[in-house]
């Protein structure tokens, strides 16, 4: 069998990589693309199996992808779904590494993060195209010999004939050209010392018995030692990067952030009614603490959860073409919020417009928002009200976010519904409102609502016996005394 050699690899002009491809994939990124995109690599990133790879110095997070890789025969210029396939030559496992640590540098072409020297490991035989099925195909990985990946073709989004159909209709694919077609999850980190390997496989037995395979790819993680220079965009991560490159923030090691609402706090505020936080609060002076004229997707639903914020400003031109586009403060705070966090938005009442849409809702349950709530529109609201995850909205519109909003700023503090709120205030959301509590009062708050739901299930009783309301509505020392009495010998949950 053909092996992949630096003649193979000096006949790639090109390098183009496909963002997301596999269900698998897409499930952990909470985001399932309707058309293929693509990013390029430079063919100076390509390298043989067996070589090395530095994670250059200063960085922490260098990402390993297995993919399969076709290598184009013939030249392709707005070729066919029938005819695609066979402008492939050959198929072979392919990796592909990049550093998180810079994709902010990047604008999304992943130039700088993904096409350093080395990134794109392929080999090390070459399958013929024709010999194989393209939905028959199986890509493993290895991390130091521990499996991370698997997954086959069969169900991809994009089949491989229509990845190059699509991209002839603009381009030439020329012979030689590669095309990474996307990896399954388990995608993770690599750190210097660490050894991958990339397999791809036929599902199926071929014409001698046996199934076919590239073999493994290897690739050894070493230690740069050049520092980058001064000049230029230099590595810089966060937390968000790291569960990113890891796959999610248990992998990364990312401890649940410190809260003052305890699963036991929680619990006791998913108890009590709404109505008994409203009089609660105001015994303690707080009148201006609720999120008023909304409606709910999901009114059956009682939701406790911290919140997070995001400050939408009227809309000007210029503004909104800085920060309207890319990765914007509204994808940021969708793409940032945590299990059984509330993302609350500030639309300032604005009507006329979207706030939020089906796929940023989406993303949000998929990483496990307890809620979203915004004083402004809801776009796709059929899509938005189908989700499990509650969305509380000023109304349904069908215009985009950059008629009247420009998305400013996250986790600051906001107005919504009327109420002031802040990143970490408790949030408490049933059929009758949406109420923004002080995290350092709500345990004794929940503790007084509870005592309070007791006192008025104890006045419903003695009225449904037909006592009188008067001394009792509210309880007067007697009354006062018959309940303490009834309290001391009933147990409590």
């Amino acid at each position: 069998m053909e092996q992949v050699t630096d003649h193979t690899l000096a006949g790639a002009r090109k390098v183009i990589a496909v963002h997301i491809n596999y269900p698998s994939r897409a499930a952990q990124r909470g985001r399932t693309p309707a058309q293929p995109s693509y990013f390029l690599k430079p063919a100076s990133s390509l390298a043989l199996s067996g070589s090395s790879v530095e994670r250059p110095a200063g960085c922490e997070l260098l990402g390993f992808e297995g993919e399969i890789a076709l290598i184009i025969g013939t030249p392709a210029r707005r070729v066919g779904l029938e005819d695609a396939w066979s402008h492939v030559k050959w198929v072979t496992a392919g990796n592909d590494l990049g550093v998180y640590d810079l994709r902010y540098a990047d604008k999304g072409s992943n130039l700088r993060s993904k096409g350093g020297d080395g990134f794109t490991p392929v080999g090390p035989a070459l399958l013929p195209a024709a010999a194989v099925d393209p939905a028959g195909l199986r890509v493993r990985t290895w991390h130091n010999g521990n499996p991370v990946q698997d997954d086959t073709t069969e169900d991809l989004l994009f089949p491989f004939a229509r990845l190059v159909a699509d991209l002839s209709q603009l381009l030439t694919l020329e012979a030689g050209d590669i095309i990474l077609t996307g990896t399954p999850a388990g995608a993770s980190v690599a750190v210097p010392g660490d050894v991958l390997e990339v397999e791809v496989s036929t599902t199926a037995a071929g014409a001698a018995g046996v199934a076919l395979t590239t073999g493994r790819l290897a690739t050894r993680v070493v230690e740069g030692t050049e520092p980058f220079a001064g000049f230029g965009a230099g590595p810089k991560t966060d937390d968000r990067q790291r569960e990113e490159a890891y796959g999610s923030r248990e992998a990364a090691g990312i401890p649940a952030p410190a809260t003052v609402l305890t699963p036991a706090l929680k619990a006791k505020l998913e108890q009590v009614a709404t109505a008994t936080l409203s009089s609660q609060l105001r015994k303690r002076g707080l009148n201006n603490v609720s999120i008023d004229g909304l409606q709910a997707t999901r009114p059956d639903r009682k939701v406790v959860g911290l919140a997070r914020t995001l400050r939408f400003v009227p809309n000007r031109e210029d503004l909104f073409k800085a920060h309207g586009g890319g990765f914007n403060a509204q994808k940021q705070a969708i793409d940032s919020v945590n299990e059984g966090e509330i993302l609350v938005m500030e639309a300032r009442g604005e009507k006329g417009t979207g706030t939020v849409g089906d796929i940023l809702a989406l993303r949000a349950q998929v990483r496990g928002a307890a809620a979203i709530i915004t004083d402004g529109g809801v776009r796709d609201f059929t899509a938005v009200a189908g989700l499990e995850m509650p969305t509380y909205f000023a109304n349904p519109h069908p215009a985009v976010l950059g008629r009247r909003h420009v998305p400013w700023d996250t986790d600051i503090t906001i107005a919504c519904g009327g109420a002031t709120v802040q990143p970490g205030d408790i949030i408490v959301a049933d059929a009758d409102g949406i109420l923004v509590i002080p995290p350092a009062i709500a345990a004794e708050l929940a503790d007084d609502c509870i005592r309070q739901e007791r006192e008025e299930a104890f006045i419903f009783e003695m009225v449904g016996q037909g006592h009188s309301v008067d001394g009792l509505y509210p309880m007067n020392a007697a009354w006062q005394s018959r309940f303490e009495e009834r309290e001391a010998g009933a147990p409590h949950a």
